[in-house]
């Protein structure tokens, strides 16, 4: 009896990781949707369609309202690093350095993650999908930003998203 009460948890582990990896392998990073550990979060990648010096580009909508953020990623020199940023209700055409301080509600590097914890940079346009990523402090950023409030954000993210799906 102790041994099949103990076995069962890891089969149910093993039955949850495991459609999360033949996703990431059959989605490419432009189409992967990722959330936070309460579904509170969605993050989803858009393709780019042209040239630029950003190499990623997403939307994160807070579940449950109708609040979206735009993000983009852009390459280091050395391309082994992803620095993102989420910017929500940002003006449009010509804006001072301080606007977009304004309207930026979280900035850093963002890391890929496999389901073992190796860490990587985020994939590129065309590679596999990340199983997770980590967006570090995006929770405690959320709170301190224009995203937050009344009709707003009131569930701050964890770090971490886990890879939910693919857009076709």
């Amino acid at each position: 009896m102790m041994t099949k009460l103990a076995s069962t948890p890891l089969v149910t582990l093993a039955w949850a990781v495991a459609p999360v990896a033949v996703q990431a392998e059959e989605c490419a990073q432009e189409k992967a949707v990722y959330v936070d550990m309460d579904n509170a979060y969605e993050l989803r990648f858009e393709p780019m369609g042209s040239e630029s010096s950003v190499s990623n580009r997403f939307k994160l909508a807070v579940r449950n309202t109708n609040i979206v953020a735009d993000g983009i990623v852009m390459r280091t020199d050395d391309h082994l690093r992803a620095d993102g940023r989420i910017m929500f209700e940002c003006p449009e055409g010509d804006v001072t350095g301080a606007d977009l301080r304004a309207c930026t509600v979280w900035q850093g590097m963002v890391y890929a993650s496999d389901l073992k914890g190796h860490i990587r940079a985020l994939p590129a346009e065309g590679e596999s999908a990340a199983d997770r990523l980590f967006l570090p402090a995006l929770g405690p950023s959320i709170q301190k930003s224009s995203l937050w409030g009344k009709g707003k954000a009131t569930v701050a993210p964890w770090d971490v998203l886990s890879l939910k799906g693919c857009n076709q």
